[in-house]
């Protein structure tokens, strides 16, 4: 079996994060889905599974914490160019989504950054890693 990347995260409303994540791209894998939570597919290898509070807890060992006014963690997916970065960002924003800063240029990397409806931090980019530098400055 290939190895698999599964992120849990706890939101208040299933079905607007259903709609927020399609929206981004990810596709829902009703095999692993039900009315407490959704399995929202990226790639053949990484699935983001979103679960009503009452269904993450159950897997918890510790509080759910606010992810509105704290960082859990940051959530980065690569994508093959800065017009699909844009474009997903378009469609999440669309779909309820904020972005909290503008977009980083880092010469061989553009990054934006975005938050699902519970604050969930998303790092959308696109990478050229021809332009990577080869030299490391201090």
């Amino acid at each position: 079996m290939a190895k698999q990347v599964f992120i849990n995260l706890a939101v208040t409303d299933l079905q607007r994060s259903m709609d927020f994540y399609t929206a981004l791209g990810f596709t829902n894998n009703p095999q692993f889905s039900d009315e407490n939570g959704k399995c929202m597919v990226w790639s053949e290898n990484i699935f983001v599974m979103i679960m009503k509070h009452e269904k993450f807890a159950l897997f918890a060992t510790k509080p759910i914490a606010d992810t509105k006014t704290n960082l859990a963690g940051l959530f980065s997916l690569s994508v093959d160019s800065i017009e699909e970065v844009n474009s997903i960002l378009t469609n999440g924003l669309k779909a309820g989504g904020i972005e909290p800063n503008e977009m980083r240029d880092y010469g061989f990397m553009q990054q934006r950054t975005i938050e699902d409806l519970d604050g969930h931090t998303w790092e959308i980019f696109f990478m050229d890693i021809t332009k990577f530098p080869t030299e490391q400055t201090s």
